[in-house]
């Protein structure tokens, strides 16, 4: 067992490093690891409708998609991730007990009396602090989860509170829960870097082939690759997604506004726009201009960066429309 700790802050750069050490290695892996503030969304989830895309750009928090299904999870420096990557029988590699039972022996350890709960949750006193999720390839698992230490609540819940409204797919959704943090119910407080060292003393001591590895050289530049190829594009973390439909309707300096939009991997397909509004120009024309574009700020605005939207929506402008998008 190769023991882990993984220095990096970076949300692009920690998913890439889980598929480097999953894709690349044999050895089993367990690996410890923190996010600076950022959204994980699931394989299967459609980003947007996951996220509180105002408050995201506001605190410009990045959004990482990861390989494993679920839902989204905030995560921040006062989280504590955990990696496990094994080889074993594929028939048996889907196990959340089994890779969640050291962080509650830990726990219990330090007087908290936690539980598994659900499919994938860790609770204490009814109220999850660690969700998990788990990814197969061939004989291999990846099961990887959170540990909500001292966490910024505030963070956590604008950064995923969202208009279910606006979305009609079939998408895995995400499902809220009462959460809190592990040294809120500590009986004697510790930091946590020492609760990071017991975690990682016990795993050693449950694996008697274990040994601490330092992420080499050769591993940075291929999992920089990774992350600048993958992890860190649009392509993967918004455009890769189940087909949806979007509607919403807001009000405009020209009148109210009720935007449908057909979206396929994150391109949009079609568009129809709606309203009470007066127009110079017929609104099909406008409408003839969105398919094709990417589901995203920055290509819409940049396509109509030249378009008079007040010929549209009498009165109106571009940041008023783009607002509607999303």
């Amino acid at each position: 067992m190769l023991c882990i700790y993984n220095p990096s802050n970076d949300p692009y750069i920690n998913m890439a490093t889980e598929e480097h050490f999953f894709k690349n290695y044999t050895e089993d892996i367990f690996m410890l690891w923190r996010n600076k503030p950022a959204v994980i969304v699931g394989k299967h989830q459609n980003t947007l409708a996951e996220i509180n895309l105002d408050y995201i750009k506001e605190n410009n928090i990045p959004v990482v998609r990861r390989l494993s299904g679920g839902g989204a999870v905030f995560h921040d420096l006062g989280n504590l991730n955990f990696t496990f990557i094994q080889t074993g029988d594929a028939e048996k590699l889907v196990d959340f007990r089994k890779y969640t039972q050291p962080i509650l022996d830990v726990l219990k350890g330090l007087g908290i009396d936690a539980r598994f709960e659900g499919r994938n949750d860790l609770t204490i006193d009814g109220k999850k602090f660690s969700g998990n999720a788990e990814h197969v390839f061939k004989n291999r698992v990846l099961h990887h989860g959170t540990l909500l230490f001292s966490s910024e609540m505030k963070d956590l819940t604008k950064s995923l509170k969202v208009n279910p409204l606006k979305f009609q797919d079939k998408a895995v959704k995400s499902v809220r829960s009462r959460v809190t943090n592990i040294s809120e119910h500590l009986p004697n407080q510790i930091t946590l870097d020492e609760f990071t060292q017991k975690i990682m003393n016990h795993i050693q001591n449950m694996y008697a082939d274990s040994k601490i590895y330092e992420i080499s050289e050769q591993d940075v530049e291929s999992i920089n690759k990774l992350a600048q190829e993958k992890y860190s594009t649009w392509e993967w973390n918004f455009g890769y997604t189940a087909k949806y439909n979007f509607s919403q309707g807001f009000k405009t300096s020209g009148g109210n506004v009720e935007l449908h939009l057909e979206v396929d991997k994150g391109i949009i397909k079609n568009a129809k726009i709606y309203g009470d509004f007066f127009n110079k120009k017929d609104i099909a024309e406008l409408e003839s201009l969105l398919p094709d574009l990417p589901h995203e700020e920055n290509a819409i605005r940049q396509a109509l960066a030249n378009i008079n939207i007040s010929d549209f929506v009498k009165g109106a402008n571009l940041d008023e429309l783009i607002s509607g998008m999303f």
